[in-house]
């Protein structure tokens, strides 16, 4: 999978990290709407943790694995 590095702004809710703010390399910043899910995988597809989340209307993956956050390139997202 390949996957870019970005920097997230969180919150804690209920002891939970919720991200709120996706913040490209470059500067950009995109919103997110809505957290969909987070698990971590069941059979080692992916490292971490993998969050479902909705940026201007469309879900995209993010990771979070050891401190530092990934974003799965648009080639390979749904």
């Amino acid at each position: 999978m390949k996957k870019t590095e970005v920097k997230v702004e969180t919150i804690v809710e209920d002891g939970e990290i919720v991200p709120k703010v996706l913040i490209w390399p470059d500067g950009r910043r995109f919103n997110i709407q809505r957290v969909i899910y987070s698990s971590a995988s069941p059979v080692n597809e992916y490292e971490g943790i993998r969050y479902s989340v909705s940026i201007n209307g469309q879900e995209r993956y993010i990771y979070l694995v050891n401190d530092r956050w990934y974003v799965q390139s648009s080639k390979e997202s749904k």
